[in-house]
């Protein structure tokens, strides 16, 4: 019964889905034509789709190559992110040596840094994946710290004098509790990394999405930056939605509360 129930509120939701871009795609169609908006404000919906089908292979491998990246970012500052909420968490000395320098790093415009790091690196899927990675893993470490930080004493007491070691504590009881605070962040991840991603391919690129919509804005060639910025959206909100998923499937209690 709960599995059924689970998977008729996934197909719920998919219809939604489908039935919110129908409706965004007919809206845009005719506010469109009926505004007669011209084409370098705001290109048909059906024009801008004409011209990614027309040339498939460029597009396919632009979105292939900016997921890649965003993904070994996202991948890398999420693990390190959490790895360093459980360090600040365990050790108070570490959090106030280390934490003010990642706060500082923060404030580093990522323009700065991703060229810093495309210089170090060059032109490379792991530069890309760095600057990703730099955007991400700091949330999440915040998150995570903070979701430590929020457990009930009285069950960490509990669990020790039934003689619980430091690990046993941190995967039976810490981490789970904090897992909604670590999910809020890597949901905010994922634009982030993305728009890292992006960012980094600015810098000198011949494949990526990023590399369409600056090529795109130099041509004026408006219906290809539209183009360029569906397909970064489309990439950003299916990631969105399979961490989402991820999230609803793991911390599957929440739906019980």
């Amino acid at each position: 019964m709960k599995t059924a129930s689970l998977r008729s509120g996934a197909a719920a939701a998919l219809l939604r889905g489908v039935v919110t871009l129908a409706v965004i795609a007919v809206a845009w169609e005719g506010l469109v034509v009926a505004a007669g908006l011209p084409p370098h404000y705001l290109p048909r919906l059906s024009v801008i789709l004409d011209a990614i089908i027309s040339l498939p292979d460029a597009y396919l491998a632009g979105f292939l190559r900016t997921l890649s990246e965003t993904v070994l970012g996202y991948v890398a500052g999420a693990l390190v992110g959490v790895m360093n909420g459980v360090l600040f968490h365990r050790s108070r000395l570490l959090r106030e040596l280390i934490f003010p320098l990642f706060v500082i790093s923060q404030t580093i415009p990522v323009i700065a840094f991703g060229a810093v790091v495309v210089l170090w690196f060059g032109n490379t899927i792991l530069a890309k994946a760095l600057i990703a990675f730099y955007l991400t893993f700091f949330p999440v470490t915040v998150n995570t710290l903070n979701g430590l930080e929020s457990v009930d004493r009285r069950q960490v007491d509990l669990l020790r004098s039934f003689g619980a070691t430091r690990l046993q504590l941190l995967w039976r009881l810490e981490l789970p509790a904090a897992l909604p605070q670590i999910f809020v962040a890597l949901r905010l991840a994922c634009t982030l990394s993305l728009l890292g991603a992006i960012a980094g391919e600015w810098f000198g690129d011949t494949t990526g999405l990023g590399v369409l919509l600056l090529q795109a804005m130099y041509n004026e060639h408006f219906v290809a930056l539209w183009a360029a910025i569906l397909m970064s959206g489309l990439l950003g909100t299916s990631f969105y939605g399979l961490v989402a998923w991820i999230e609803h499937r793991v911390v599957f209690w929440r739906s019980e509360l």
